[in-house]
């Protein structure tokens, strides 16, 4: 079932496993349960250490992973291939005894929680999003005996896909409660089920020392930014909600100049690697609520903390776009999705729009009528924005439709989920709905800086902070880059090469004063 050369590379890792492990496998006569047999079977001939069972599952088919003689508290409901094969792979060696390498602090916060803790995560193999959710509630799982993780293969299990109106994923469950959606890191997950430990991080926040250059964000301008800051021997820190930004949605990247394909996670993971090797004070899981100038710049903190610098760099980026019309908001995750790679497949033959005809939507649209029944462009404009190359490809497509004028009016759906769509024809000014099953919006990009409305920091109508040349804005001390700023193409490679123009005018904006 596993070609040579990822064999090769299991090898590698198995090696890390100290103490006997237990795969209890449960199957039934589908064509699935054989694969996972097979999955659980050649692992077990790979090391001498990982037992293999039999078990009853509420669920099958599926496979428990658990030190030898203790009862399964991580599970995966499906075949952990795909995107998922990393966190079969991680759960094996935490069962095994390898050590994560996670904060340590954390991990003891994580063996610390009191009360029972069910987990259950809703995913899609195809998922780029879905592992990180995975990884962490396994780590916790791993680690503290009151806390279990199943993870569940939406296309295997439609009966409860249906039953819980999963339309989204990752869609997380807490002891049979909707308990997120989306993409979530470990620590956010830990902040949200041990809420008292809140306090305790603000204050810790409050008492560090005052930076030199402190950077907002945790894409790729904010890493940039912190290791050409870090790599002057000046202190330097980096507060993010999560590392990676817009990257992690991101599945192939092509354009990566001397990389000539990788994916989003991937290239975050190493944007992350390479700044923690500078020893930059990383600080995740925190969103800013304001900053204000005094003899130093001061960036409060929506935990309530309060960071000080004598210089700031905004690396904040964007997010996707929404199409602000009724609906939208209600039916979020019940059939509006915003990532056609991590969503699509719940839409399997059914009918979806497009909103967008940029290279994003019709990218979207193209991926999309490989797997549902029926793709609808719609596009404001009377052109569509995509390169020719992406068109081309679109319009040969039997089941995709391409509307133009279509201005969306409304999201329409049942109370529960969607079932249509109603825009205008911007031509004729008649009003039309579609039946649908799905609406993915692709309509660009908005700025993350709205708390800086109030902060005297000039920005456009859009929202974008305006820069020079250097990146300097019109608050002294102040740097911004990457596509929360004016820079005219919201591109990786533009991104990097303007966060590391703001530290260098930083860095210059210190020594000179």
């Amino acid at each position: 079932m596993l070609d040579a050369n990822i064999k090769k590379q299991l090898d590698t890792y198995l090696q890390h496993i100290k103490q006997p492990i237990e795969l209890s496998v449960s199957t039934d006569n589908s064509p699935k349960a054989q694969e996972l047999q097979d999955l659980a079977q050649e692992l077990a001939t790979m090391s001498s250490l990982i037992g293999l069972t039999d078990s009853n599952s509420k669920r099958s088919p599926s496979m428990s992973v658990a030190p030898q003689g203790q009862a399964p508290r991580v599970s995966f409901a499906g075949v952990p291939m795909g995107h998922e094969f990393s966190s079969l792979v991680l759960a094996l060696l935490q069962a095994g005894g390898h050590p994560s390498k996670a904060d340590p602090a954390l991990l003891e916060q994580i063996r610390s929680l009191k009360g029972e803790y069910h987990f259950e995560t809703f995913i899609s193999l195809s998922c780029h999003n879905c592992p990180d959710v995975v990884q962490a509630l396994n780590l916790m799982a791993s680690l503290n005996p009151n806390i279990t993780h199943v993870m569940i293969d939406g296309a295997l299990f439609q009966d409860e896909v249906n039953q819980r109106q999963v339309m989204a994923v990752p869609a997380v469950y807490l002891n049979g409660e909707h308990f997120g959606q989306g993409r979530m890191t470990l620590e956010e997950i830990v902040t949200k089920v041990d809420s008292n430990a809140a306090e305790a991080k603000a204050a810790a926040l409050n008492d560090k020392e005052t930076y030199d250059v402190l950077v907002l964000g945790g894409g790729p301008a904010g890493a940039a930014a912190a290791i050409y800051a870090a790599r002057k021997g000046i202190r330097t820190g980096l507060v993010a909600e999560r590392f990676g930004g817009q990257v992690m949605d991101t599945v192939g990247i092509e354009n990566f100049i001397s990389v000539p394909y990788t994916e989003g996670p991937k290239l975050a993971a190493g944007l992350e690697q390479h700044v923690k090797e500078y020893g930059v004070d990383i600080i995740t899981g925190q969103r800013a609520a304001q900053v204000s100038r005094g003899d130093l710049v001061e960036v409060a903190l929506e935990s309530g903390a309060t960071l000080k610098a004598r210089s700031l760099i905004l690396a904040t980026g964007a997010r996707w776009r929404e199409l602000g019309v009724p609906g939208e908001a209600q039916y979020r995750t019940k059939g509006v999705a915003y990532c056609p790679h991590c969503d699509g497949p719940f839409f399997k033959g059914k009918k979806v729009a497009v909103i967008g005809g940029g290279n994003s939507g019709i990218e979207a649209a193209i991926d999309l009528a490989g797997i549902v029944e029926h793709v609808t462009v719609l596009e404001f404009a009377d052109t569509l924005r995509a390169d020719e190359v992406l068109v081309k490809k679109a319009r040969s497509l039997g089941n995709v439709d391409i509307i133009t004028n279509a201005q969306t009016t409304e999201v329409l759906g049942d109370g529960s989920k969607v079932n249509g769509l109603a825009y205008k024809d911007r031509v004729s000014g008649k009003d039309k709905q579609l039946e649908l099953a799905g609406i993915f919006v692709q309509i660009g990009l908005v700025p993350n800086t709205e708390f800086l409305k109030e902060s005297g920091i000039e920005l456009t109508r859009f929202g974008e902070v305006i820069i020079d040349a250097k990146g300097a804005t019109s608050m002294a001390g102040v740097f911004a880059a990457g596509d929360a700023t004016t820079v005219p193409y919201k591109q990786i490679v533009i991104s990097m090469g303007a966060g590391a123009t703001a530290a260098l005018s930083a860095f210059d904006h210190l020594i000179r004063s």
